[in-house]
């Protein structure tokens, strides 16, 4: 049986988990460093920002779908299979990500005024600006996701804490002397995240060619086309694209909802967010666990082993969000002293952050980290088709008839959000017991051999 030990499990788990605080503390540190280089500045980072969030969701399903591969055939111990896919993991994700920078770069003006509107002109100037210098980003986003996934599916996840730890502090650095010492506005903010994303994409690809990698990069494997291999990477990626991509379309129709329910609650429903996000970061962490855990496992067509990790990283992701969601909740009072928010919306953003809290540490680990060891398994058309059905028959209806309808605001949007969890938990756990998640084929047989 393939073995994890605690400690395995402890080593890969610990470092994702600081990568993914580090990322969200980066943003909130980013967010208030911009807001000193004008409210135009602002408003046009925010805006281009929900534009680049679409690429660089895709890019991390590309990294997902290759991370399986990857995984897989580290589980099958066929090192050469698996340095192949991962130099086509690397090859489609510049590919893609080259297109994806033309793209923006040729329509970058249209594509402002098609999504934003009319908006006011230095806006629109901070805008233009802002996505030309992260279009150029973009093939470093997408060459570091798919070489991070390529060192996590070795379990090798505190080389990627480092390279992050590293980068970031470059970017805020960057930002601080962009900003206040050359006053450089909005290209004062980009340029340092363009030094910074392509900083992590070198080291992190240098160090993909290392020889005694369990898997390696090299150049053969990067230049060349194979059909079999991409397919094998589309067919894990374009499932969890899709559904990545829906839900932020979602998430931007929620945001019209919310908008319908007054100052106060629009205030208490961004504040809460922000907490929300860092309270979801440990089921998003461990998360990213079950794909190379499960990965290696079901590569190795060690199916008792995949059941048991999937229950043991279930138990593990319980545990430890119940923990994180507690003291994020029992800090919220003591954080909204440092906001400037009314006593009502205060109270609104506590209760909004009680309600996520409980069902984030009691639902989330079911419906969001064992899909992952779903999809590590083979299993993402029926993750997808779950999370498609749930997103716009439960979140979006239910946001509908218990936000307005009923009158509960944005109390009722995130009640609407539980019951999503909660009908995605009960499926995805039904389909966990059923076990016909063992039958998929990621890797054919005799290429474990």
């Amino acid at each position: 049986m393939n073995t994890f030990s605690n400690a395995d499990l402890k080593a890969l788990i610990l470092p994702l988990f600081l990568e993914q605080l580090l990322e969200v503390l980066v943003g909130v540190a980013d967010t208030f460093m911009v807001s000193y280089a004008g409210e135009a500045a602002v408003s046009g980072v925010s805006l281009v920002n929900m534009f680049n969030t679409v690429f660089i969701f895709l890019f991390s399903a590309l990294a997902a779908g290759g991370a399986v591969v990857v995984s897989q055939y580290i589980g099958s111990r066929s090192r050469e299979r698996g340095s192949l896919a991962a130099g086509q993991l690397v090859m489609v994700a510049m590919v893609f990500s080259v297109g994806a920078m033309v793209f923006s770069l040729v329509l970058n003006r249209s594509l402002l005024r098609l999504l934003f509107g009319e908006v006011e002109p230095d806006v629109m100037e901070a805008c233009v600006t802002y996505l030309k210098i992260s279009a150029y980003s973009y093939p470093a986003i997408a060459v570091y996701n798919a070489g991070a996934a390529i060192y996590r599916s070795m379990a090798k996840t505190r080389t990627t804490m480092y390279i992050s730890l590293l980068a970031n502090g470059i970017n805020i650095a960057g930002n601080a002397v962009g900003v206040f010492l050359f006053h450089a506005g909005v290209a004062g903010v980009a340029y340092p995240s363009l030094i910074a994303r392509s900083f992590a994409a070198v080291v992190i690809i240098v160090l993909c060619f290392r020889k005694r990698n369990e898997v390696c990069l090299n150049l053969k494997a990067i230049f060349q086309w194979k059909n079999e291999m991409v397919r094998r990477i589309l067919r894990i990626a374009i499932p969890n694209g899709i559904e990545n991509g829906l839900f932020q379309l979602v998430k931007v129709a929620l945001s019209s909802i919310t908008a319908l329910f007054g100052t106060v609650q629009i205030a208490a429903n961004g504040v809460a967010q922000s907490f929300w996000s860092v309270a979801a970061l440990m089921g998003t962490a461990l998360g990213l666990a079950f794909v190379t855990v499960i990965g290696q496992c079901m590569g190795a067509r060690d199916t008792k082993a995949a059941e048991y990790y999937m229950r043991k990283l279930l138990k593990i992701t319980f545990v430890m969000s119940v923990l994180w969601n507690g003291l994020i909740l029992a800090a919220t009072p003591l954080l909204l002293k440092g906001y400037a928010l009314s006593e009502e919306a205060a109270r609104l953003v506590v209760v909004l952050v009680l309600i996520h809290n409980v069902f984030n540490a009691l639902f989330y680990p079911l419906s969001g980290a064992l899909s992952n060891g779903l999809r590590a398994a083979g299993d993402v058309r029926f993750t997808m088709y779950v999370s498609i059905g749930s997103t716009i028959g439960c979140r979006v209806l239910f946001s509908v008839i218990l936000g307005i309808f009923l009158g509960l605001g944005v109390i009722g949007v995130a009640f609407a959000m539980c019951l999503d969890w909660m009908l995605r938990a009960a499926l995805f756990w039904h389909r966990f017991r059923s076990g016909k998640w063992k039958q998929f084929q990621v890797i054919e047989e005799t290429e474990s051999i």
